[in-house]
């Protein structure tokens, strides 16, 4: 599993997370859409702190500098 996140990547990613996260206890989402972006902000999370995004894999994608 070679990382294919970079760090802005990893941060955008983290404060999309707290986002989500703050929506949720300040009662703002309610319902399914509630238990959708939590497991959204759980992915984000998880993806973000071992740097490899499964989605990007497949398409060769990968926000991280390549070291010379």
């Amino acid at each position: 599993m070679e990382k294919n996140i970079g760090s802005l990547d990893r941060v955008i990613r983290i404060v999309l997370a707290v986002v989500i996260i703050a929506l949720y206890f300040s009662h703002l989402i309610s319902g399914i859409t509630t238990i959708i972006l939590l497991v959204i902000a759980g992915i984000l999370i998880l993806t973000s702190s071992v740097s490899f995004c499964p989605l990007y894999f497949p398409f060769g994608i990968s926000t991280r500098k390549k070291k010379p």
